[in-house]
């Protein structure tokens, strides 16, 4: 959610930053002309209201003193008339002002590249030496089939499209996967593990941004409630509508859950293997803390990100996304890209945002900073921020394509051996 009383200071730069998210004239002209309209309106009301408490005191005093008040009665009966229409409109305004505002994007990072989609984004680093194969590598869906323990026609069968079916020693590599990661994450990275419900409210889906713009991305169960399209919405949630102790920040959670995806406007985009997937599991990292914070915290969400692949020996790149690209609710995000030699490219495996207040405002979680000179200070929106931490679905892959051999087997990471019972091999 945007802060209206900058939108009023500066709208020249609201505009300007709108821009550059690719929000069209048309929908900035018309928040700004509903601010200016509800501004009319709330002077226009405090003035007749005023002149509606004067009329009254006069007729008071003129009824003590047995004078005649008709007059001042009817114009306090029109002034009522009146402020009742105005109070209308303005309820009117507001309406359309927060449905405007609502759907529009998070105001970017100064930092942030300009551009319209994902081929401004920049690279930042890269981690890991490409491997050489001395044969050509196979994509993941082609090495799980031929192992005999990744069946999508079975998924297809009791589920319908992007869906898998892991048996064996893939289940579980998914399932150590997923047991290294949050074990890295609450051990080492100083996360606290929070096992949340996986299905929401719509005031929870409207406090990390997912609803009302993103309706037809998540799935929604006949009773009203949402299946999380990723656990940074229970998460993040977790200090909605609270007023927390700045000195106990940053919170920091990680969870370990199923992701439910619609993907709805992905037609025809990854319709093989287990890349784009109506369900899949995922480790979230989210971080709620101070303003003053919040640009060290996602440096350092990105690197304990980073920390899994780099135990993992999965090389990578980091991206910084353009305005165009950036996530709805998101100021400034890194995504993390894994190499997939059997696409011969690198692919998203993670995405850390910083959201600053923007979250905060839609779910009112805000903080009391420390007393200055001895007065309590008044409390302000938290800054939040989520990451991958990463998606296990992207990360089996990654394994399957950079650790396959000639013979069809795949090595299995060192770091994943205590959750394989020490084996080396799949196949």
């Amino acid at each position: 959610m945007h802060d209206l009383k900058a939108i009023r200071e500066n709208p020249e730069a609201f505009d300007a930053a709108m821009r550059r998210r690719g929000v069209s004239p048309e929908t900035i002209d018309k928040v700004i002309s509903n601010e200016d309209e509800r501004r009319t309106l709330a002077a226009e009301l405090q003035a007749l209201k005023t002149q509606r408490n004067e009329i009254a005191q006069r007729i008071a005093v003129n009824r003590r003193q047995g004078l005649n008040t008709s007059d001042d009665e009817i114009a306090g009966t029109t002034l009522k008339l009146h402020i009742s229409q105005l109070e209308n409109k303005e309820r009117e305004n507001n309406y359309r002002s927060q449905d405007t505002v609502q759907s529009l994007p998070n105001i970017p990072d100064n930092d942030v590249p300009e551009g319209p989609d994902e081929t401004h984004n920049v690279e930042q680093k890269r981690f890991g030496s490409i491997k050489n194969f001395e044969f050509a590598p196979k994509q993941h869906f082609e090495i799980g089939e031929a192992l005999g323990l990744m069946d999508f026609a079975a998924a297809a069968k009791i589920a319908g499209s992007r869906f898998t079916v892991l048996r064996g020693d893939l289940a579980r590599l998914e399932r150590a996967l997923g047991q290294f990661m949050i074990d890295l994450h609450t051990t080492e990275h100083g996360y606290t593990e929070v096992s949340p419900p996986l299905l929401v409210n719509d005031a929870t889906m409207f406090g990390t941004g997912q609803l009302p713009k993103f309706t037809d991305d998540s799935f929604k169960t006949t009773d009203g409630r949402w299946l999380i399209p990723t656990a940074e919405v229970p998460l993040t949630n977790l200090v909605a509508g609270e007023i927390l102790d700045g000195a106990k920040l940053p919170l920091r959670f990680t969870a370990l859950t199923p992701s439910f995806r619609s993907e709805a406007g992905s037609a025809g985009r990854d319709t093989r293997g287990m890349l784009r997937q109506h369900q899949f599991w995922k480790v979230e990292l989210v971080s709620i803390t101070t303003p003053d914070a919040s640009t060290d915290e996602h440096e350092r969400m990105t690197r304990c990100a980073e920390a899994v692949l780099e135990r993992l020996d999965l090389p990578y790149r980091r991206m910084l996304l353009c305005a165009g690209d950036t996530g709805f609710s998101a100021a400034k995000t890194y995504d993390l890209e894994v190499w997939l030699p059997g696409q011969g490219t690198y692919r998203e495996i993670s995405s850390c945002s910083n959201c600053r207040g923007f979250q905060a405002r839609r779910m009112n979680a805000r903080f009391r900073p420390a007393p200055k000179d001895g007065k309590p200070a008044k409390p302000d929106f938290v800054h939040t921020l989520n990451g991958s931490g990463v998606a296990v679905g992207r990360a089996l892959i990654a394994v399957l394509e950079n650790y396959q051999n000639a013979d069809g087997s795949v090595t299995i990471p060192e770091a994943l051996r205590p959750y394989m019972g020490e084996k080396q091999n799949i196949g």
